[in-house]
């Protein structure tokens, strides 16, 4: 019996520690585009793995029912300043999380994390008797971007889609401590670091609505008959943009364009333009001009100008010509 003892203990002497470890997949928001009306999210899983020996040199008993507490802490990122919420780069506002809530209480934290640092605490346990191993267990982070001005302000670079990330090298550790019956803090045993990086390219996107050009009741058409009409475009920031307006579903043709009646082949003349009785606003055929303007994140108002020149006046009706405005990025 003593001679048993005796050897068991020679073996714990020289087993090695036991220890923890972790690993993430990179969190990837993927392609973005700042001027959606919606959040978005991304998800990342990530493996807990710990290893212990049957006779720990870190307890002077077995470890017949080895249990693992570990904490895994995510600090603010490599382009944070200490604020909340984290950044990708140093203006693309997001944040992790522990679970699907999104809420401030569920924030990922741990030492140094901005508003709620609070890690994920998770046990790890088995019931193997007889040997040491390994124990594995998954988790999952969660990430999201919120809609609204702060992403709308998010530009890209040289009308290019731009790549915003932030590296945890550094900002990502684990704690955690093994026992037997009571559950100790995970602070109390070792630690380790792991690296992921989180990232999302912005993208070059633009959005394009527009008010009628109502030229309203009239009578003789003995002289210039005007109104005016708006588009709304929103693009992202620095990206530099056109917008073309075609011919008209009547005349499909930017230098003459033509309104027609319900019924009958009459025609009404008239012209749009950029500028009060400017060159006519087309798709940059002919004489015809295109519209430039860079984005600023936000709904920008543009000017249609709308003409109906003196002419032979045609029977009474409601004429009307449907133009396609088009916007390019």
């Amino acid at each position: 019996m003593k001679r048993w003892l005796a050897i068991m203990l020679c073996a714990a002497g020289s087993a090695q520690a036991d220890t923890c470890s972790a690993t993430l997949n990179n969190v990837s928001f993927g392609s973005v585009s700042p001027i959606t009306g919606s959040d978005i999210y991304a998800s990342a899983t990530g493996t807990i793995s710990c290893t212990w020996t049957l006779f720990s040199p870190t307890f002077p008993f077995l470890l017949l029912f080895p249990n693992a507490v570990v904490c895994v802490n995510l600090g603010t990122g490599s382009n944070s300043s200490g604020t909340t919420p984290r950044t990708l780069g140093t203006i693309l506002q997001y944040n992790l999380y522990r679970d699907t809530s999104y809420a401030a209480a569920s924030i990922f934290g741990g030492p140094g994390t901005p508003s709620t640092p609070t890690p994920l605490t998770t046990v790890l346990t088995t019931t193997n008797l007889v040997t040491g191993g390994t124990i594995n267990q998954s988790f999952t982070v969660y990430g999201k971007i919120p809609a609204g001005a702060s992403l709308a302000s998010v530009p890209t670079s040289g009308n290019n889609s731009t790549v915003y990330s932030s590296s945890f090298t550094g900002y990502a550790t684990i704690n955690y401590a093994f026992y037997n019956l009571v559950q100790p803090a995970c602070t109390t045993g070792g630690s380790s670091s792991f690296t992921f990086q989180a990232s999302a390219t912005v993208i070059n996107d633009c959005t394009i609505a527009a008010t009628p050009v109502n030229f309203g009741s009239t009578g003789i058409l003995n002289g210039p008959k005007r109104a005016t009409g708006s588009l709304s475009v929103r693009c992202t920031k620095n990206n530099d943009y056109q917008i073309t307006l075609n011919g008209g579903s009547v005349a499909n043709n930017v230098a003459a364009r033509r309104m027609k009646p319900a019924s009958g082949t009459e025609r009404i003349s008239y012209n749009l333009s950029q500028t009060l009785d400017g060159a006519i606003w087309g798709d940059g055929s002919g004489a015809s001009t295109k519209y430039s303007g860079t984005g600023t994140g936000a709904a920008t108002s543009v000017t249609i100008y709308g003409m109906v020149p003196a002419q032979t006046t045609p029977t009474p009706g409601d004429y009307q010509d449907t133009v396609t405005a088009t916007v390019i990025f």
